[in-house]
């Protein structure tokens, strides 16, 4: 899906322009990448925030700078730590027409007959690595678990397949497991959920 998102060019120095744009509700961001020169820009991150929760952060931004519409797709993203607001983006420009390769958020859906009879649904991959042209790449794929009994697991190559784009991440890693009580932590090695990070800003 690609969104639409007003942008302005920005300066970068002094520092404190960035303060000031973010106390006016603008985020500081960069574009880079395809056909455009690195050139750093600012938004409204209030309609930002908006389109992330309507389509999700594999939504194709497009542009327009220097008169050029550029499509871009969200590379990194720092948010503060304690008030959740983001402090700055960076934008990929990509070519439409050519593959590129994201994550994507794995969902479980349904409560599995495991759960039911006792065990416990223990997640330890939250996310796969997709491969796509922009337009096609998926905001999130999910995995029905309903019929998952206690004591089996699904993997990566249990996700359903779908002709718009290819999973990239090996097959055989398991994404969940239904566990005994006793055995939670131990078996699926108590990993947590990452959390996207941000980079060196402009």
């Amino acid at each position: 899906m690609s969104v639409s998102l007003e942008v302005s060019k920005r300066e970068v120095r002094p520092r404190s322009l960035r303060n000031k744009l973010r106390h006016e509700g603008k985020v500081p961001a960069i574009v880079y990448g395809y056909n455009v020169e690195s050139t750093p820009i600012s938004f409204d991150g209030q309609i930002f925030s908006k389109v992330l929760r309507d389509n999700g952060a594999n939504t194709v931004f497009t542009m327009s700078i220097g008169g050029k519409k550029v499509n871009t797709l969200i590379h990194k993203v720092q948010t503060n730590t304690f008030t959740n607001r983001f402090e700055h983006v960076e934008f990929l420009s990509v070519n439409m027409t050519e593959q590129t390769e994201v994550e994507t958020e794995v969902v479980l859906v349904g409560e599995s007959t495991g759960v039911k009879s006792g065990g416990v649904l223990a997640q330890n991959l939250y996310t796969v690595v997709v491969s796509a042209t922009p337009d096609q790449l998926p905001e999130r794929i999910e995995v029905d678990i309903t019929n998952l009994p206690l004591g089996s697991s699904i993997t990566v190559a249990d996700l359903p397949k779908d002709s718009a784009y290819t999973i990239v991440t090996d097959g055989e890693e398991q994404i969940a497991a239904v566990v005994s009580p006793t055995e939670e932590g131990t078996s699926t090695g108590e990993a947590a959920e990452p959390e996207v990070i941000g980079s060196t800003e402009e």
